[in-house]
């Protein structure tokens, strides 16, 4: 009932070539109906992992993968692409098996259905970097089963066995006669073959794209302008609505005077919804000028009195009057506290709440009718949207019809669905197909934003200089709090809508029992790498009401800062090198240690720096990941500026080199960013933050210098979109310590 964490320490080795199908009818071929050949198959395992025909006889599959009379490979991609790669990653793995070129294959996006769940969420979301590991077997089979079957009609046509026979670029080849077929001419004899009981996969020696492929699939979309994301959407008598919403957190409707704004040039209607007061009218400008005419009198608001200094006041009394819960006790902390040789120290961090600032604002076309509603919605989660949906308007869930776009950078924020509910609720209310857009200000002010948190850290140093006791109690509120209340409703959905709260209800109260654990506090914290013998973590959960969400890379972006940070200050009381003193702690960690050995390498780490550049390094695991950076920045102005970073990766086997390269650097500038500038500060309940040139982006000018280096592997394939922003922080932070003597323990990082 609540989002599951993903297994980090579960990869298969890619060179195993042969699985055995556990199903009979894992896949089952079929005549499509465009006169080619189509494989449904069972992706992920999802759900009950059953695939079931209905009475009429219709397959119903967990995805469908068609080749057509054109030689066209139509695949159904059950995750979302918003810059990450999904994409093209996962078409790769098909292309590959089934020996097709990549761009050879047309991707359509999976609609809002049970069987296209994310195995280690159980709901049709796209995060936690996990498309490409949780689909690397699967996919390859389905294009292996197309494969052996080509091969087999092929057979049936030359009378020879199929063992010799070759595949290239949708042809069987027979390498003896020099005769080729394309698949599509063997189509009617393959819809007629049995499907086979093992497929062999290729061995990484064998690959033609996975490794290589670095073309993104995507590209031509979007560079052609061809893409559709969900702020491009337009359909017939299409009317544009903005909604106003309450400055203060939390605020509701006492009332509101929309005279004015009817009266304004273009707008249709002016409605009240659940999230304030929308405005309908034939252009967005129109509507946007008519919503500052709306008078609106906000009710008093627990949250008016509200401000960073409070919230972190709340943390602090928690964390005095509150042990917490244990989350990892080894050793004896008791015992060494009675040691006179063993030196302590102690420290405080803090991260604040921050903005998740996608490129595309939030927006949804909704169309609802009588007996229908359909949205058009750049989602992370279409299940969910579609449970954000029912919940405000008289429709059950298989009657609202999710269409899944391109987005414009996701981060976890279209992980929530509130633009969802506001679209469907205001066409619902005025029976008009609408487009919500959120402007900037709109993104910023009304964002759930990362969980600010606070940590109280100890370590212990013995006389020989080792870390011998280590204790970190974390203090934030839990984002499934926020979350399950659609989230749970989604992984029941013959619920009816009564039992909605209900289910929400169980799931919180049932964690860890009958519903997973919320890792996000601690993940990074509670998997620490080090090799420590006493160690005591602990969380509290406190929640001062501002509303959270999913940020890139979640509680490792936090966590990461706080140890690595840590860590570092704990090397420098023990007298030692930060990266001789980490790697004697990554003893048992042979990856870590790879990463980690490597970035010092390519930063030449161990020799003195130029004068003027100060050095940092850090190393975390997350996503099953690990990345090692060294940042290079100077002193300038008062100001500091990084100017290089070195970035060294093991994410298994790297299906397309050039994307692991993109969104390392990606991720990079990303927290980059929130080093230097991200902060959501809030003042009598209200987000101050509206826009760019408050809530600043890195800029091209100030960007780094980025060179990344990917460890060989033959493991299978770990998360490439978040694990590249949680060292950047504690890297930046132990340079500036080189360069000012001064611990920076919060971000963002201010000199002054």
């Amino acid at each position: 009932m609540a989002i599951q964490k993903p297994s980090e320490g579960t990869n298969t080795s890619v060179s195993k070539t042969s699985h055995s199908l556990t199903r009979r009818q894992f896949f089952k071929l079929s005549a499509a109906v465009s006169g080619g050949l189509g494989l449904s198959m069972n992706l992920i395992g999802c759900s009950n992992g059953q695939l079931k025909e209905d009475g009429s006889g219709t397959w119903q599959a967990n995805a469908w993968v068609e080749l057509t009379p054109d030689g066209k490979t139509l695949f159904i991609l059950d995750r979302v692409e918003m810059g990450q790669g999904t994409l093209t990653g996962l078409t790769t793995l098909l292309a590959e098996e089934m020996d097709v070129l990549p761009e050879s294959v047309v991707v359509k996006f999976a609609p809002a259905q049970k069987a296209y769940r994310n195995p280690d969420y159980g709901l049709q979301i796209t995060g936690g970097s996990n498309s490409l590991s949780s689909s690397w077997q699967q996919i390859r089979e389905a294009g292996a089963v197309i494969r052996t079957i080509m091969k087999k009609s092929a057979a049936r046509v030359w009378q020879k066995d199929s063992s010799r026979f070759e595949t290239s670029e949708g042809r069987v080849i027979d390498p003896d006669s020099g005769l080729s077929l394309e698949y599509k001419a063997l189509f009617e004899i393959a819809a007629n073959e049995s499907v086979p009981w093992s497929v062999e996969l290729k061995s990484p020696d064998q690959f033609k794209v996975i490794g290589k492929q670095n073309k993104r699939l995507d590209a031509p979309l979007k560079v052609t302008g061809k893409a559709n994301f969900g702020i491009d959407t337009r359909i017939d008598n299409m009317l544009y609505s903005v909604v106003v919403r309450s400055p203060a957190i939390g605020g509701k409707i006492e009332s509101f005077n929309s005279d004015a704004a009817l009266k304004a040039s273009g707008v249709r209607h002016v409605v009240e919804i659940h999230s304030g007061v929308a405005i309908v009218a034939d252009s967005y400008w129109q509507a946007r000028k008519a919503a500052s005419l709306v008078e609106i009198t906000w009710q008093e608001n627990p949250l008016s009195d509200l401000s960073n200094e409070k919230v972190f006041e709340l943390y602090r009394n928690t964390h005095e009057n509150s042990d917490g819960e244990s989350v990892v006790e080894t050793g004896d902390l008791d015992a060494l506290a009675q040691d006179s040789s063993i030196v302590s120290f102690d420290a405080e961090y803090q991260a604040p709440f921050l903005a998740h600032a996608t490129m595309e604002p939030q927006n949804c076309v909704a169309r609802v009718t009588k007996d229908r509603c359909d949205i058009w919605a750049p989602t992370q989660g279409p299940d969910i949207a579609q449970v954000a949906a029912a919940k405000v308007i008289d429709l059950d869930l298989d009657q609202i019809f999710i269409h899944t776009t391109f987005i414009g950078g996701g981060f976890g924020r279209r992980l929530t669905q509130d633009y969802v509910a506001e679209a469907a609720e205001i066409s619902s209310k005025t029976g008009e197909s609408i487009k919500l857009v959120w402007s900037r200000e709109d993104d910023t002010k009304h964002d759930l934003y990362r969980p600010a948190s606070l940590h109280r850290l100890s370590g212990s140093i013995d006389s020989d200089g080792n870390l011998v006791g280590y204790q970190h109690h974390i203090v934030c509120p839990k984002i499934m709090n926020w979350y399950v209340w659609d989230a749970a409703p989604a992984q029941f959905p013959w619920a009816p809508k009564a039992m909605y709260k209900s289910l929400a209800e169980v799931g919180l109260a049932g964690e860890g029992i009958i519903a997973p654990k919320d890792h996000s506090p601690v993940e990074g914290a509670e998997d620490y790498a080090y090799q420590v013998a006493n160690v005591d973590i602990r969380y509290t959960e406190a929640d001062a009401g501002v509303p959270i969400s999913y940020w890139r890379s979640v509680g490792h972006s936090q966590n990461a800062f706080v140890v690595e940070s840590f860590m570092d200050e704990m090397a420098e009381k023990a007298g030692k090198d930060s990266y001789q003193f980490k790697r004697s702690l990554l003893s048992d960690q042979p990856r870590g240690l790879q990463v980690l050995d490597k970035v010092a390498e390519m930063s030449a780490w161990q020799k003195p720096s130029a004068e003027g550049v100060y050095k940092g390094i850090s190393v975390h695991k997350s996503f099953g990941t690990w990345v090692a950076q060294v940042v290079e920045l100077q002193l300038a102005n008062g100001d500091y500026h990084v100017s290089k970073v070195y970035c060294a990766v093991d994410c298994g086997l790297a299906v397309n080199p050039d994307i692991v390269h993109s969104q390392m650097e990606s991720g990079v500038i990303f927290a980059l960013t929130a080093v230097k500038y991200g902060q959501i500060d809030i003042e009598k309940g209200q987000v101050q933050q509206s826009n760019f040139h408050d809530y600043q982006i890195l800029r091209n000018n100030e960007s780094p210098e980025i060179e990344v280096a990917i460890i060989a592997s033959t493991e299978a394939p770990t998360g490439v979109g978040e694990p590249s922003v949680p060292p950047l922080a504690p890297a930046v932070a132990a340079a500036l310590f080189k360069a000012t003597g001064k611990r920076f323990r919060s971000t963002p990082f201010k000199l002054s």
